[in-house]
């Protein structure tokens, strides 16, 4: 059987690189597959749609699984069962990233299953793998006649010294001062996360601009590889929904007053959503017992939209929200740190009725995250969890583990925060934030929690960050909109964005944007941008209310830490045969001493509460490390004496002779020391045996010439006629013939 002849693609980027689609060649038996190539980097895509919806599923039910095999990097897995497990971070967020661009190009009323599946299986480290998931899953669907309003793509983009660049390799991306993910179609923007260095909105919106043109040409390519597979048109029918226009037209003649007039009224979240439900009920009393097992479903359905266009024609209209506030106005904030004596650091910040709880933990080195995926290992020293329990919303829902959103929104609270820890840090930091409450924008409460914990904790950040979620209200019929500051949880979900942005006084740090509509403006982005600026500098001033720097130390129960660099030849004697040495020293002090070998150098971490015993840590480690300076001072012990002179230790095991002739100027008989006396010395260097040469005379007044007899001056003050006369110097020894031989 002959293979068969694969359909392909290639994108040419700006700088030489080439993205290659293909298609044909692996898993025929999926609706689509494609292979997504660059350099090394080799992605596999598959997704299978269902041909009808489930019965009752009145939404579009969406998987986007993204697995890295670790054969794809030549890497057995290490974990006990050496075969890839549940999704790492990792993962998940590049799942997410996919997820959000693809969710709203589908049409709003297909309820198919769609599962899209894709898998790292050859990796170049010069090619970072996430950058290009977005356009596998957008090409497998688009060789498809699954309903889709795409293509899309999904490009990252850096700016490295200065300079823009797309789809970087690891190592520039670690040079970066600006890292986005940005994801559109050939029309519009959808998706933009990442992180930067305190930039400003213009050199934000500079970015997303550069990489939609990056993306346009992708999308093209995805356009002509469907064409020739012959799966651009027409698509597959179907009818997932159906609809009673009598329903519809009751419900929207008999509730929109109702709904708008409680809308207008300002209310808490749970009284609001009452009062929507008492008007629900109400229409429904109309219609007996029989009636209501038809009509309840459509009227359901009905009511939703009639709640989404009574809040939208309001917030357009009027500029009024659902609590009354303007469209620029944020909601009262109250903030409290210190309020867990038992945690490192901790702060509640409430903002409405949303509300973080968040902690902070100091520990060393062996307390870091261990990160190991096909493309990185290595220890995180900085990182934030994030948990949502459902009676933050009211609800009572089974707890499955970590959620995708868990995971997503700490990930963007860590990335607005990281940058502002500071690089000599020596603690390993897990900051975690509970949400209390939630109604819009927590993960932004968790950085504002976070800023307040991080200070209240000691850690010296560099700046306090804020953040806020902004929301987005259009009219494609008339072409208004508005921008809203710090929406509310059903802004969010009746509006057509929520652009998350976190940064300092001086600068954006993180953002993470999703648009649920198409055709968003350059323009409108930039007037959310400088909008929540506005908003984030205000938020940012009452967090400072409460505590407006970092503590000047740790708290009395947390650990203080030290670090020490020592030469790695030392690290063996530290640890001692079978970790004797180090064990007992963290019995005797009561602390916790990791050490770490870098290059040529040992880094030791030492922690405990109670820094007298770190310092006594340092100082048995010190003496094992001893190495004497040439020209130092030392306070040293006689441990023995010779008629010669004394032997004085100037550090455990670090001994050297004191010869008789250095104790004084003056000549002596007898050395006048016993054993224990303490004497300050003076390290020369060692001699030819390589043993220590150490002197007190020399740091003690020199006598004046005059009063010096000829035998006590020193020997390098003698002439060449005072000079003893050595073996070799003698006549005998070199013919008679010395001339330096003055007799």
């Amino acid at each position: 059987m002959n293979a068969p002849q694969a359909i392909i693609e290639t994108i040419q980027l700006k700088d030489g690189r080439e993205i290659t689609i293909e298609t044909g060649k692996l898993a025929k038996q999926a609706n689509g597959a494609v292979v997504v190539r660059m350099g090394g980097t080799m992605l596999l895509a598959t997704v299978v749609a269902s041909k009808e919806a489930k019965p009752g599923v009145d939404f579009l039910p969406l998987t986007v699984d993204y697995r890295e095999k670790f054969y794809s990097a030549g890497k057995i897995p290490g974990n006990f069962f050496r075969r890839e497990a549940r999704p790492s971070d990792e993962e998940i967020l590049t799942m997410r990233l996919v997820d959000r661009v693809l969710r709203p190009l589908f049409p709003s009323d297909f309820h198919a299953e769609v599962q899209v599946m894709i898998s790292l299986i050859s990796y170049d480290k010069e090619c970072m793998p996430e950058a290009l998931a977005g356009l596998a899953a957008s090409a497998a669907i688009a060789i498809t006649d699954i309903p889709f309003n795409g293509p899309m793509s999904e490009v990252t983009v850096a700016r490295i010294d200065g300079k823009l660049v797309v789809n970087p390799s690891m190592e520039n991306l670690a040079k970066a001062d600006l890292n986005i993910m940005v994801g559109a179609t050939k029309d519009s923007i959808v998706m933009v996360e990442g992180e930067m260095e305190e930039i400003s909105e213009q050199e934000m919106i500079e970015a997303i601009k550069f990489a939609h043109e990056e993306i346009k040409v992708q999308v093209a390519a995805q356009e002509r590889l469907a064409e020739r597979v012959g799966k651009s048109l027409p698509k597959r029918e179907y009818s997932h929904e159906d609809h009673n226009e009598e329903i519809r037209e009751k419900v929207w003649a008999q509730t929109y007053d109702k709904v708008l007039d409680i809308a207008k009224t300002p209310s808490a979240k749970e009284e609001r959503h009452d009062n929507f439900q008492a008007v629900l009920a109400d229409f429904l009393t109309q219609y007996s017992e029989e009636e209501l097992v038809t009509v309840t479903p459509y009227a359901k359905i009905y009511f939703h939209d009639v709640e989404k266009e009574a809040m939208r024609q309001m917030i357009l209209n009027d500029k009024i929200r659902l609590d009354g506030r303007s469209p620029e106005t944020i909601r009262p904030i109250w903030s409290e740190v210190d309020y867990l004596p038992g945690a490192h650091g901790s702060a509640i910040f409430t903002r409405g009725e949303t509300q973080s709880l968040t902690a902070v933990t100091l520990g060393s080195v062996k307390d870091a995250n261990m990160v190991d995926t096909v493309a990185i290992n290595y220890d995180q020293k900085f990182f934030l969890h994030y948990n949502f329990p459902p009676f933050s919303t009211g609800e009572a829902r089974p707890l499955r583990g970590t959620s995708r959103r868990e995971v997503g929104h700490g990930n963007l609270a860590q990335r607005a925060l990281a940058k502002m820890i500071p690089t000599e840090n020596p603690y390993t930091i897990r900051i975690v934030s509970d949400i209390l409450e939630s109604n819009g924008s927590s993960s932004m409460a968790t950085v504002c929690a976070g800023t307040l914990a991080l200070m209240d904790a000691g850690v010296q950040i560099s700046k306090p960050v804020s953040g806020i979620a902004m929301g987005l209200v259009t009219d494609p019929k008339s072409g208004k909109f508005t921008v809203l500051s710090d929406i509310l949880g059903d802004e969010d979900h009746l509006g057509d964005m929520d652009f998350k942005v976190t940064g300092t006084a001086d600068g954006i740090t993180a953002c993470q944007m999703d648009i649920k509509v198409e055709g968003l403006t350059m323009d409108i982005m930039e007037k959310a941008l400088i909008q929540a600026k506005d908003g984030r500098l205000h938020i940012l001033n009452e967090l400072l209310k409460t505590l407006d720097a970092p503590r000047p130390d740790v708290k009395p129960h947390a650990p203080k830490m030290e670090v020490l660099e020592i030469s790695k030849d030392f690290i063996g004697a530290i640890i001692g045969p079978g970790g004797k040495i180090i064990q007992q020293m963290q019995k005797d002090f009561e602390t916790v001493i990791a050490i770490e070998e870098i290059g040529e150098i040992g880094r030791i971490e030492i922690s405990g509460v109670n820094r007298e015993n770190i310092n006594a840590t340092i100082a048995a480690i010190n003496e094992i490390c001893f190495v004497p300076v040439v020209g130092s001072v030392y306070n040293g012990r006689v441990v023995k004496v010779m008629d010669f002179g004394a032997f004085v230790a100037i550090a455990k095991g670090t001994e050297g002779l004191l010869h008789i002739s250095e104790i004084e100027w003056a000549r002596l008989d007898k050395v006048p020391y016993n054993e224990g006396d303490q004497v300050e010395v003076k390290f020369m260097g060692y001699d030819d045996r390589k043993k220590m040469k150490l002197s007190r005379k020399v740091l003690l007044p020199r006598p004046a010439r005059e009063e010096r007899p000829n035998n006590d001056r020193p020997r390098e003050d003698r002439s060449q006629g005072d000079r003893p006369q050595r073996r070799d110097d003698r006549p005998e020894n070199n013919g008679g013939h010395n001339p330096e031989n003055n007799g």
